[in-house]
């Protein structure tokens, strides 16, 4: 594992064949730069884009930054191409193993919490839940460095697929179980998951550094998750519990 200090390092997309973590070793960058946004299929890519964030930006869900990543990254990448022409639309959609891309506003929403009254760009962050990708490419822009774990292999791979022709630079898909975080990168300048639990898993906690905030959804009642922000401070933990949210079940394990 580099020094922490050091910036990722571009690596050609071979690099991208098999994943580090399986091999016990910390995963590559995504190598090289970000690319140009180009025309959708069948869909002017650029100006549907810009309605979406038009929408987001009038419900106030992020700050400017968040809603220019939203800008740059094209999300029709990232859903099938039978769905292409509902990838602007304010709606989840499906992307297979019984898993969903998230509503832009719900993204906005999470993606605004973590970088509200902070410094950005954030330094090391983790998301927990890869899916498709998409906030993986969304955080690249907020943060300097992205890990971001999937427990569904084909998922894990899809995510590869999707965000190989983007050659982001700090983005390292990691193939293992969310639920104990990932602590050969800890400590985290912020960590946000895409899966709820019955609460927030400890090694999670445990890997935040201090200043820095958490993320998730959380089934703190039966039947009901509620999304939950935590402050990890030099004395302690502080935790909110904002509104009502559904996201799928967080579960242990490798699949």
């Amino acid at each position: 594992m580099r020094s922490r200090g050091t910036a990722a390092r571009c690596l050609p997309s071979a690099a991208l064949s098999t994943p580090a973590a399986s091999r016990g070793r910390t995963p590559k960058a995504l190598g090289g730069e970000l690319a140009p946004a180009v025309a959708g299929v069948g869909l002017d890519s650029a100006a549907v884009r810009a309605a979406m964030v038009r929408r987001l930006a009038q419900q106030g869900l992020a700050p400017e930054a968040v809603l220019q990543a939203f800008e740059r990254v094209e999300r029709h990448r990232f859903v099938d191409s039978g769905l292409v022409a509902q990838a602007y639309e304010d709606t989840s959609l499906p992307i297979g193993w019984g898993q969903t891309i998230s509503k832009p506003s719900v993204v906005a929403r999470m993606l605004g919490l973590l970088c509200e009254g902070r410094a950005l760009p954030l330094g090391r962050v983790l998301e927990i839940g890869t899916g498709c990708g998409y906030q993986a490419a969304l955080l690249a822009h907020l943060c300097r460095e992205v890990y971001s774990m999937e427990r569904l292999r084909p998922l894990h791979e899809r995510a590869r697929e999707n965000l190989r022709p983007l050659r982001i630079p700090n983005v390292h898909l990691i193939f293992g179980d969310g639920t104990a975080g990932y602590p050969k990168g800890a400590p985290y300048a912020g960590i946000i998951a895409a899966a709820g639990g019955a609460d927030i898993p400890t090694p999670w906690l445990e890997q935040l550094a201090v200043g820095a905030r958490l993320v998730a959804p959380a089934e703190l009642a039966p039947g009901r998750q509620s999304l939950v922000v935590v402050d990890r401070t030099a004395v302690g933990y502080e935790r909110r519990v904002l509104e009502g949210v559904w996201f799928v079940p967080l579960k242990s394990g490798v699949a």
